[in-house]
């Protein structure tokens, strides 16, 4: 799996980087045939927009976008909105 952490109009610092990437491994938990990850931070005057992109197999996409004061807040709210997207799909493939 590929994770892809990119910032715009700003810079994200180590600790950002790493906290970033070591949320979006989680992600392979609920759903083992992730192909990519794409996380997007962009600083914003009122704070920070973060717009996570999951590819899986055969297609499907999900996506998730939050705003928040600081890049660490807006990804936690992204992968709660990703995991619920991710069970919801793999319930319908279960079924």
């Amino acid at each position: 799996m590929q994770i892809s952490i990119s910032a715009r109009h700003g810079s994200l610092g180590p600790e950002q980087q790493a906290y970033l990437t070591e949320k979006a491994e989680k992600l392979q938990r609920y759903f083992a045939r992730l192909m990519s990850i794409e996380v997007e931070a962009d600083h914003r005057k009122n704070g920070w927009l973060v717009e996570v992109l999951v590819s899986a197999e055969h297609k499907h996409d999900f996506v998730a976008r939050e705003e928040a004061p600081s890049p660490e807040a807006a990804m936690d709210q992204c992968i709660h909105k990703v995991e619920h997207q991710l069970r919801r799909y793999k319930e319908r493939v279960q079924e």
